[in-house]
């Protein structure tokens, strides 16, 4: 069995769990997800305090799906009470980002600047003191897939360390060419 599948979810106060034909709902203060559940999976809610993942068989499908379906439905919990977070951070002279409606301009050193349009369920800010791009949103997979698109227009290059990378990230730096023979 799965050690992370057999944890099981606290459920805060405010937090509605409907589970109906494999479908689970669950609402917060921040809004409402969905999540489409294996049918080798069953969940139990326990007087809405706990959540307990269960599965069906023990086959190697069963038992991977086990740890999954626990952390995607404890992401999409922590998201509707609180946001997921992640930021962003510009390196290099004369890179910026805009904000204007619902793009995002960045220059970034190359000739045309790159848009970014942003999702409907993502929330970004920019923190001009510390080229900064904080993306926030409920839904902890969408706003993977935005920052990994952004961080892709300029990935941060081994040298002179210019581009996008995540606030969190090391770049091992190379030695550039020496002069000396």
């Amino acid at each position: 069995m799965s050690r992370i599948g057999q944890k099981p979810i606290l459920i805060p106060n405010n937090t509605i769990i409907d589970l109906n034909n494999n479908i689970i709902k669950i609402k917060g203060k921040l809004g409402c997800l969905s999540l489409k559940i294996h049918p080798l999976i069953n969940i139990i809610n326990n007087n809405n305090k706990f959540l307990h993942i269960n599965i069906n068989q023990q086959t190697k499908l069963a038992k991977s799906l086990h740890g999954l379906f626990r952390s995607l439905i404890a992401n999409i919990i922590t998201g509707v009470n609180y946001y997921h977070i992640k930021i962003l951070k510009i390196h290099g002279i004369g890179y910026k980002a805009i904000l204007k409606h619902n793009t995002l301009i960045l220059h970034l050193g190359y000739s045309n600047p790159k848009f970014f349009i942003i999702p409907k369920n993502i929330n970004i800010r920019l923190n001009d003191k510390n080229n900064e791009i904080i993306l926030s949103s409920i839904d902890k997979h969408l706003l993977g897939t935005a920052a990994a698109t952004i961080r892709a227009y300029k990935k941060p290059e081994p040298y002179i360390g210019k581009g996008i990378r995540y606030s969190y990230e090391n770049i091992k730096r190379k030695e550039g060419k020496s002069t000396n023979k």
